[in-house]
């Protein structure tokens, strides 16, 4: 799969905000017009992400990228995936930015790729969706690397979805006064699916017998949550089921396995960074 990049203006701020008056070190050394390459190799197993900016970072600086394996490349240890070749200035400047984004991109896009292998090993079809809960700013990259790893946003906004919680209810009288709105709600807007938030159990049931198109479980353990499922089919064939709330690589193929469609989560976002080496040499 092709991913998108990120647009030169903001590959543009990233490199200012490191090198906003010059290197000063490079310049007072007197060794800025001198050629040389640097190349950038993975420390472990890596789930590459945003190797193309980083590309971008160096070539807006004057360098030229020899090597590079594509955003999505699973990389084992030792892996040398990008290489660049300039004079030590346009190296210098581009070092630290362009390590930055690919360790913190790549670490989000590897635990996403360990998630969606560890749910999809006991249920193949299930669908590994992330929340927009990634640190402000950062929207871009992070949905670049949950896309590398293998899993969909679950929202990208409250402008495009319609996802209904509790805090939405508490101004309609309630669920109950919300459920029996769910009709007049798909003739107004057809394009989109209803998603709707169940607090419990029995909410849950309540919103498939309505009509809702996917219910959303959040935090119920994975026994309960696979007899809950088995009831929702009964009600509402077609529904889709979603799971979300501290759903972690470790438990994710045991909610996987409960049949639900859809892991909804937010862990990936947050996490260490991948360990990638970086080393620079005079040519």
């Amino acid at each position: 799969m092709t991913l998108y990049q990120l647009p030169d203006p903001e590959i543009d701020r990233f490199i200012e905000e490191d090198v906003p008056y010059g290197d000063l070190t490079t310049s007072l050394l007197g060794i800025g017009g001198k050629p040389g390459s640097i190349t950038f190799t993975t420390r472990h197993e890596t789930t590459l992400c945003c190797t193309e900016e980083a590309g971008r970072i160096f070539e807006r600086l004057g360098a030229t990228v020899a090597t590079l394996s594509p955003s999505g490349t699973e990389a084992g240890p030792g892996t040398m995936f990008l290489s660049a070749e300039g004079t030590a200035a346009s190296l210098h400047a581009g070092w630290k930015v362009a390590l930055n984004m690919l360790e913190y991109a790549s670490g989000i896009a590897t635990r996403t790729s360990g998630i969606v292998k560890s749910a999809r090993s006991t249920n193949p079809a299930i669908s590994i969706a992330t929340t927009r809960k990634s640190f402000p700013g950062t929207k871009k990259t992070a949905i670049k690397a949950i896309l590398a790893g293998g899993a969909t946003p679950h929202r990208l906004g409250l402008s495009e979805s319609i996802l209904v919680f509790r805090q939405h209810t508490e101004f309609l009288g309630g669920i109950d006064s919300f459920l029996e709105r769910i009709p007049s709600l798909k003739e107004r807007a057809p394009e989109h699916k209803i998603l709707v938030e169940a607090d419990s159990p029995e909410e849950a049931l309540r919103i498939a017998a309505a009509g809702a198109d996917v219910v959303q479980i959040d935090k119920l353990q994975p026994d309960r949550l696979k007899e809950l499922v088995q009831a929702l089919r009964d009600i509402a064939p077609n529904i889709k089921i979603s799971a979300a709330g501290g759903i972690t690589p470790q438990n994710a193929a045991a909610y996987a396995a409960t049949g639900i469609d859809i892991i909804v989560l937010s862990s990936v976002y947050f996490g260490k960074p991948a360990d990638i080496a970086a080393a620079m040499q005079h040519s």
